[in-house]
């Protein structure tokens, strides 16, 4: 494999935008590569998912002739880290994308194009440039270490 090959294999990502829910237990992040693309995913810490079980607590617990019970479902992608400085959330994007497992994680939310078959198979997890960009320009905001 050539060099020009392997570079055109390579995803780096260029620009990293958070927004962090009230809670300050998860923040939204939004990640631009230098080709354009942009992936969404949530980071959260172990309190988010802790709350997330009270939650679920509180709500069984108000339904008459269930039993209470705690858990949590994560319907978009999680990625649960030990704090949500920027630093942190940085590394660990870093480090996905060196194991290769970043575009697993992560949601794509550009339109794929028409000969990218791989992504043709996940159309349903894609949305418009124009929301993607409308999002990163109008309502993330960097969090800051």
């Amino acid at each position: 494999m050539s060099a020009t090959s392997i570079a055109e294999l390579l995803i780096v990502p260029e620009e990293i935008l958070c927004e962090m829910h009230d809670e300050g237990d998860a923040c939204d992040v939004i990640v631009r590569m230098d080709d354009g693309t942009v992936y969404t995913a949530l980071f959260a810490t172990l309190s988010y998912i802790h709350r997330q079980l009270s939650l679920t607590w509180m709500v069984t617990e108000s339904i008459p002739e269930t039993p209470s019970v705690r858990y949590a479902v994560l319907d978009t992608p999680h990625i649960i880290v030990e704090s949500l400085r920027l630093q942190t959330i940085e590394d660990s994007i870093d480090n996905m994308v060196a194991q290769h497992v970043f575009e697993s994680l992560f949601t794509r939310v550009t339109e794929f194009e028409a000969d990218d078959v791989e992504s043709a198979s996940n159309a349903n997890q894609h949305t418009t440039q124009e929301i993607a960009q409308a999002v990163i320009e109008e309502v993330l905001v960097l969090i800051d270490d």
